[in-house]
């Protein structure tokens, strides 16, 4: 027996799931509600301007508020620009439209936390002054007079009056780290002018220049056949010129931790204007050239990542060794300065240091030591390789740094 197609009887049909509809008040307009969302985004990280605000406005109506699972994937494509902002939408959009599903008690309606204005932040500081002051045995807050006056600082005697009061730029008197636009830009501009105040290295060749002092017979006598052999057109020679090669090396162990953020800022400063190598060593040494030069904001935050381990001992003469015969065995020569910024303590032999120093200066390299104090005692190892060193100079702030353009060459 045989049944038609026609006369089967089919399954019911299942209802279609439905969402519940996004929560939209009617005592409030779309476009408030609309401009709340986007708040919120904002405040977790997403970029949404009013050009979003219109898109997303746009697509609702095409879509229709009512279909819901629709316009969640519009606005997603919209306002998520990278996979964090991918995977947090889902929470977002649930926690503004439908509140009643998140966890906890908690809802949010699109409105920001409020902010402090000024008068509350000052009264909010008046009040932590006066609870610390009142505690007994509190430390008494240093002034900016009590800093101006340590022995180090780089103003001298006429520049301060009494209370410690002066008139030096606080950027050029200032110990430790740099943050403000201004300062690093004037750190770049004082690593530029030290670059072009390095003088080059002359070579056994030579090349054609209007302006040498040596005349090339043979292009000469070539070019006068075109005037019937008159030397109407000379070819003067000057001698070629390399220009130095800078090699930073930065101490990043645990004596140098107050000193090494500043040391790396202006090692950064140097490797953003002239194509020098930058090192940080403490145990073993490793180059950060690469990250230097890139314009980011997390740079600190990449440095840390590659000297992760550090801040044990402090080998320096074994990562000098390295440094001469593994890093830079094939650059080191006449034309290359090496600058190393450290205190000079180290844990090995004192005369391991003068022997590594020696390594560097056979293949020609002028040394350089930056130490982070004004004082002039020294480490036993330093006291061991001073014969070993062009010089030494105290970095620590801009205003040494400045000061030592007038010797480096």
């Amino acid at each position: 027996m045989t049944v038609s197609r026609s006369n089967r009887r089919r399954p019911p049909r299942r209802p279609e799931a439905v969402t519940d509809p996004m929560n939209l008040q009617p005592a409030q307009p779309a476009g408030a509600q609309m401009a709340g969302f986007a708040a919120l985004l904002r405040d977790h990280g997403l970029q949404v301007g009013p050009a979003e605000q219109v898109a997303m406005r746009q697509a609702m109506a095409a879509v229709g508020p009512l279909n819901e699972r629709h316009v969640r994937a519009a606005w997603r494509a919209i306002a998520c620009n990278n996979l964090r902002d991918w995977r947090q939408w889902d929470d977002l959009f649930d926690r503004y439209w439908h509140p009643h599903k998140t966890r906890g008690t908690v809802k949010v309606n699109g409105q920001t936390k409020p902010r402090r204005d000024l008068r509350q932040a000052v009264e909010a500081l008046r009040s932590d002054a006066t609870s610390n002051q009142s505690k007994p045995g509190a430390p008494a807050a240093q002034s900016a007079g009590d800093q101006a006056t340590r022995s180090d600082a780089p103003v001298s005697e006429s520049d301060l009056s009494q209370g410690g009061a002066t008139r030096a730029e606080a950027l050029v008197q200032r110990d430790g780290q740099m943050w403000l636009p201004s300062e690093l830009t004037a750190l770049r501009d004082t690593a530029t002018s030290i670059m072009a105040n390095l003088r080059p290295t002359p070579t056994r060749r030579w090349r054609a220049d209007v302006g040498g002092h040596r005349l090339n017979l043979r292009q000469t006598m070539r070019k006068s056949i075109a005037f019937g052999g008159e030397p109407l057109t000379p070819v003067w020679m000057r001698r070629r010129e390399r220009e130095p090669q800078v090699f930073i090396l930065v101490d990043v162990s645990r004596s140098m931790e107050s000193h090494a953020a500043f040391y790396l800022r202006v090692a950064r400063a140097f490797a953003q204007v002239a194509p020098v190598r930058a090192f940080v060593f403490h145990t073993r040494i490793i180059e950060i050239t690469s990250l230097l030069q890139r314009d980011s904001a997390a740079v600190q935050e990449k440095i840390n990542a590659v000297t992760a381990g550090f801040g044990a001992g402090t080998r320096i003469a074994e990562s000098l060794l390295a440094f001469s015969r593994q890093h830079a065995r094939a650059q080191l020569s006449s034309r290359s300065r090496v600058w190393v910024f450290s205190d000079g303590f180290d844990t090995e032999p004192p005369e391991r240091l003068a022997e590594a120093l020696a390594a560097v200066r056979a293949r020609g390299a002028r040394v350089s030591w930056f130490h982070p104090t004004h004082q002039a005692a020294f480490s036993n190892a330093m006291q061991h390789a001073k014969k070993q060193l062009d010089r030494t100079l105290p970095l620590a702030n801009l205003h040494d740094l400045i000061q030592a353009k007038r010797v480096l060459r």
